[in-house]
């Protein structure tokens, strides 16, 4: 048997593109997702940079303004360090002073006892002076002068002697002076003002008590008309109670205080309330004029706008008018003669 012929396979040519092409494909998406993954991390990288970036930048400007403040705070205490240097700078001063006083007075101690004596009583004297005319009071005068008094007469020399009689003549002048006193018109003042919220005005209303009604007649007709004519003269009757109401009479000498409206009352007793409040403070400075004008203003209102009839508001003028009679201007006396005595003591005459 022939074995078969069996015909070599024809290596043929073919046409088709090799097989690579998904797999180009993939690469490039694997390419592109890591580009985009690269992106996204760099674009989060970015965004923390930026967050951070904001928050230093924020936290910049909290320490910008801070230090603001510190160089705000820095600048006042810097000029409260100057204002503490010039009041140093003033007490270095009053020291300087006061050791120089210091220094007069250790060499005045070399001088005789009559002499120290003189100069000692004539400084008193003079502060004491000008501490009388500070506060107004005498009693800084008066003390000095009795201070002067006990010490002339422990020392008993005669060639002090006119300026003993000088001081016991100052001395009666002294008690003798007539001054305002000033504490107790100020706590009258202070009264007044507080006595002014409780004043009853000309033109206040007073509440009208309640008149009991008087029982209506019983009608001598039916049932029915009975009812309905109470009814009726009830109506009436309240309907003339409100009308009665509507209309006060009253006598007012002054047509100011009837033309006052009701709310306006506040104003009228501020107003009266800081006249005497500046009475106050022109008496604190001594301005007696301007203190006697304002209470003769204060005066005048109350006589127009309050009642000055009731018990308190003829208590209060009265007060007002007390105030400005003691409120007087008054010299305060001098020692003249005391000081020309020492002069001449001091002189050696």
């Amino acid at each position: 048997m022939k074995p078969e012929h069996v015909e070599p396979p024809s290596i043929t040519a073919s046409t088709e593109p090799v097989a690579d092409t998904p797999w180009l494909l993939r690469g490039v998406g694997v390419v592109a997702i890591i580009g985009a993954v690269g992106m996204g991390l760099m674009w989060s990288k970015l965004n923390g940079i930026q967050e951070q970036l904001a928050l230093q930048s924020a936290d910049t400007g909290s320490k910008a303004v801070e230090a603001k403040a510190a160089s705000k705070q820095a600048e006042e205490l810097a000029r409260e360090t100057a204002a503490r240097l010039a009041v140093t700078d003033a007490k270095l001063s009053e020291v300087a002073l006061q050791r120089t006083q210091l220094e007069e007075l250790m060499q005045s101690l070399s001088r005789s006892r009559d002499e120290n004596l003189v100069v000692d009583i004539e400084s008193a004297i003079r502060l004491a002076q000008q501490q009388s005319q500070l506060t107004g009071s005498v009693q800084p005068l008066l003390a000095a002068l009795n201070s002067a008094e006990q010490r002339l007469n422990k020392v008993a020399q005669p060639r002090l002697a006119p300026l003993m009689r000088a001081v016991t003549r100052d001395i009666e002048r002294v008690k003798q002076a007539a001054v305002a006193d000033t504490p107790n018109l100020l706590f009258k003042l202070d009264e007044l003002v507080r006595v002014v919220d409780t004043l009853p005005l000309l033109n206040a209303v007073g509440a009208a008590a309640p008149k009991p009604k008087a029982p209506a007649p019983v009608p001598q007709t039916t049932w029915a008309r009975a009812i309905s004519m109470s009814w009726w003269e009830q109506v009436l009757a309240d309907v003339w109670d409100d009308a009665r109401r509507l209309v006060r009479v009253s006598r007012i000498d002054r047509p100011e205080a009837s033309l006052l409206a009701p709310d306006q009352s506040f104003f009228v007793r501020e107003n009266l309330k800081l006249r005497l409040l500046n009475a106050r403070l022109a008496l604190l400075a001594r301005h007696f004029d301007v203190v006697r004008s304002d209470l003769a203003q204060a005066t005048d209102d109350l006589v127009q706008y309050f009642d000055t009839s009731s018990r308190s508001g003829a208590a209060t003028l009265v007060l007002a008018r007390e105030v400005q009679a003691q409120s007087k201007q008054t010299e305060l006396p001098r020692v003249d003669d005391t000081l020309a005595a020492l002069t001449t003591a001091a002189a050696g005459r």
